[in-house]
């Protein structure tokens, strides 16, 4: 089977857990870079990187590189590529561009002359031209410039990967899935241990946490990766790839979870999240979510668990969040045994948690830029 260059792309801060994930599953020359690792494979190994990494965004396929400081090195560039191989002629696609430092820069412009050269050469095949969808094109074409160095790769994964498929309800602020799944495997969770959310909100830290614990493909819950609707797609080796990946679910048993927020329409969408998960749903039977407030957050003495939140990072006027992080970081500071991984929004908001010895990690969240703080309690 041919094998590829692909990069997976994650959020900025995230390169080092997405790296540790791609080593894990064994995929090759793997190299980590400014907002993603590079590894390479076939596209056996493709379908395994969207099903399995939890903390990436997209899986991009390298397909042609060239020099691309005029106009019409571009357009031989772009003819270079069989687009036959992803694109039908009553398809649909789109073209996503980034230049830095390029002769060539105006992005919207390159988008549409990729665009242009893709579609007339799908239809000098029969004369139907295929059709522009941003939202659901059945090929998302990447365009990477950079000082006049031209990448073109198409998109394995279509939407984004931190779109799993079993959120019903965003709540007030979501985080993201992807992300909440750095926050957890950053925090070294042993899978075993109480996972307590005291700002749990929709319970996306939980259930990712949760998945985790169970060896469930985050992808599992999709219905449809970029792939699929490519002209060349294997459906049958596809559909084995699935089933293989269900076949290694394992529902660890009494795995304690652990959920509170002060709405209750929050605490309700958290549960139905767990209850409705297709994979993980038995988990429900130890998890508990209660309505309360983070300062009067007090866990069991003696569980020893793991502390993971995305804490309020107070964007919004007049909210003020200092005196929550000083009271939750002197809470915390009582729970002798136990682990915290915490996400909030600035690294003055991290130090009034005033946790010794803690790690800090700079990361950004839909572009606010945050502080991913792990300790242990001593």
């Amino acid at each position: 089977m041919k094998r590829y260059t692909f990069f997976a792309t994650c959020a900025p801060g995230i390169e080092p857990i997405l790296h540790g994930e791609i080593r894990a599953a064994g995929f090759s020359k793997s190299e980590r870079q400014v907002g993603g690792v590079r590894f390479e494979g076939t596209m056996r190994d493709a379908w395994k990187a969207n099903l399995w990494l939890r903390t990436a965004v997209r899986v991009l396929r390298r397909e042609s590189r060239f020099e691309a400081a005029a106009e019409g090195e571009l357009d031989r560039g772009v003819a270079g590529v069989d687009w036959s191989r992803f694109l039908r002629p009553d398809g649909t696609l789109w073209i996503d561009a980034q230049a830095k430092e390029s002769v060539l820069d105006h992005t919207q412009f390159l988008a549409q002359r990729v665009k242009d050269g893709i579609v007339d050469q799908v239809r000098a095949a029969d004369g139907t031209r295929p059709a522009v969808d941003r939202e659901s094109a059945d090929v998302r074409v990447h365009l990477h410039l950079y000082r006049d160095r031209a990448t073109l790769s198409v998109d394995t994964s279509g939407a984004s990967l931190h779109r799993r498929g079993w959120r019903t309800a965003q709540g007030r602020a979501p985080l993201a899935e992807n992300l909440a799944a750095a926050v957890v495997l950053q925090s070294g969770w042993d899978r075993r241990s109480p996972l307590i959310d005291p700002f749990c909100g929709t319970g996306t830290l939980l259930i990712e946490g949760a998945m985790i614990a169970a060896n469930a493909a985050p992808g599992l819950t999709r219905k449809r990766f970029g792939f699929e609707t490519w002209a060349d797609h294997d459906p049958a080796g596809w559909e084995a790839a699935r089933r293989e990946a269900e076949s290694q679910v394992k529902i660890p048993r009494k795995l304690r979870l652990v959920g509170s927020e002060e709405s209750a329409n929050r605490v309700l969408e958290a549960e139905a999240h767990l209850a409705g998960h297709p994979f993980i749903s038995e988990l429900s039977e130890w998890a508990s979510f209660e309505r309360r407030a983070a300062e009067d957050f007090a866990p069991r003495p003696g569980w020893n668990g793991m502390v993971v939140s995305n804490m309020p990072y107070g964007e919004r006027v007049g909210e003020n969040v200092e005196p929550l992080h000083e009271t939750f970081g002197e809470r915390l500071r009582t729970l002798s045994g136990y682990s915290v991984s915490l996400l909030t929004g600035s690294s003055h908001l991290a130090g009034l948690l005033r946790l010794s010895n803690a790690a800090r990690t700079r990361v950004l969240n839909g572009g606010i830029e945050c502080q991913l703080v792990t300790a242990q309690i001593p």
